[in-house]
């Protein structure tokens, strides 16, 4: 799709012109695991992996660079609607050191004075005091990655929180005085029964948080849940187990007051939706700082080296960590409109289709 292009010291000249109308949102990416989950195939490293090429100190630094630098290519955006930290489990960096990340935005393309602003965080790296620092920092919003509330099941998917611990954080988010609290789901997990999905969604009503991400398990190629997969350890997993998985996650969340209103996301309320990741799905303008980062600003998309060393020492040298970048035709921006609209409950206006369903009439995004 697109002109790609590869530059290794930023973006071409001209190529962005600054966000347009849309929502502007601050996507910013922490490489750092504890461990490798057998099924993750994100840009993650482990600090075995890194050795000393690189540190959560020099990380930061880059990230403070590449945002001084993102306001002065796109000219004065306007400050951030949404921030997300995600990765790679943010949660590592601790209350202090994700405070200094959005103070990093702030003082770069600024923050909106009602943004919301995320961070994922791993159940084993989270507590009472580590809410408390984060409200205190600024974040309105956590989602914590708990994937199944069976042993067995985080045992496959090689996740090292104990059953519980998901929705004990959850419980301690909520008292420290997070409104919006998102728990995630992986469902269709080799081994995983019907009794145990059950089990799992009567665990996180039970913690009683605003937001659900549910999302299918994808075998990604590289993995070393798709090398068992390979080698005959484990069964793929079956589509039609997977959409009578959904087919259940809907009802029971919708029977507690939940309503999807994207497909792999379900909210209490319209306040509860994640508006940071709304910004994706509506076509609006991001971006991404840290290792392996993606972008996407005035049609524009670009993304960054992966490597977190390689990262860092193009910022020292005054440059963007730009990988890649493609421009959108026309007819890009029409297709990725119609895919991305269809999964939101809203859906496509149906003039935006004309007769022969192919192309139509595009309404200012």
């Amino acid at each position: 799709m697109g002109v790609a292009s590869e530059v290794s010291s930023g973006l071409p000249v001209g190529v962005v012109r600054g966000p347009g109308r849309r929502p502007f949102g601050v996507y910013v990416h922490v490489p750092f695991c504890a461990t490798r989950c057998g099924y993750c195939d994100f840009n993650t490293y482990t600090a075995g992996e890194l050795g000393s090429a690189a540190s959560t100190s020099s990380w930061l630094d880059g990230v403070r660079a590449e945002l001084d630098l993102a306001a002065d290519t796109l000219g004065h955006p306007p400050p951030a609607d949404t921030v997300f930290v995600g990765g790679g489990t943010p949660s590592l960096l601790g209350a202090d050191g994700l405070g200094a990340v959005l103070d990093a935005v702030r003082s770069s393309v600024g923050l909106a004075d009602d943004a919301e602003v995320t961070t994922e965080s791993n159940p084993e790296s989270t507590s009472p005091g580590f809410f408390a620092g984060l409200r205190e920092a600024g974040y309105t919003r956590v989602s914590l990655g708990m994937q199944s509330a069976a042993p067995h099941v985080l045992a496959v998917l090689d996740r090292t929180h104990t059953p519980g611990r998901a929705t004990a954080a959850a419980r301690e988010a909520r008292a420290a005085g997070f409104e919006h609290v998102s728990l995630d789901l992986i469902y269709g997990t080799p081994g995983e029964r019907t009794e145990d999905l059950r089990a799992t969604l009567d665990a996180v009503l039970s913690a009683g948080v605003d937001h659900i991400s549910a999302y299918s398990l994808i075998v990604e190629e590289g993995t070393a849940l798709a090398r068992r997969v390979r080698r005959g350890e484990l069964p793929a997993p079956d589509d039609d187990v997977l959409a009578a998985d959904y087919e259940l996650i809907d009802r029971r969340l919708a029977e507690a007051g939940l309503r999807w209103y994207e497909v792999s996301n379900w909210a209490a309320s319209e306040k509860a939706r994640c508006l940071h990741n709304l910004g994706y799905w509506r076509g609006g303008d991001w971006w991404g700082a840290g290792p392996g980062a993606h972008s996407h600003v005035d049609g524009t998309r670009f993304w960054n080296v992966k490597h977190p060393a390689r990262y860092t020492a193009t910022l020292a040298g005054g440059h963007l960590p730009v990988a890649g970048h493609e421009t959108l035709t026309d007819d890009d921006r029409y297709l990725e409109r119609v895919m991305l609209e269809l999964r939101l409950a809203e859906g496509l206006p149906l003039d935006a289709l004309d007769t022969d369903g192919v192309r139509g009439r595009r309404a200012p995004p």
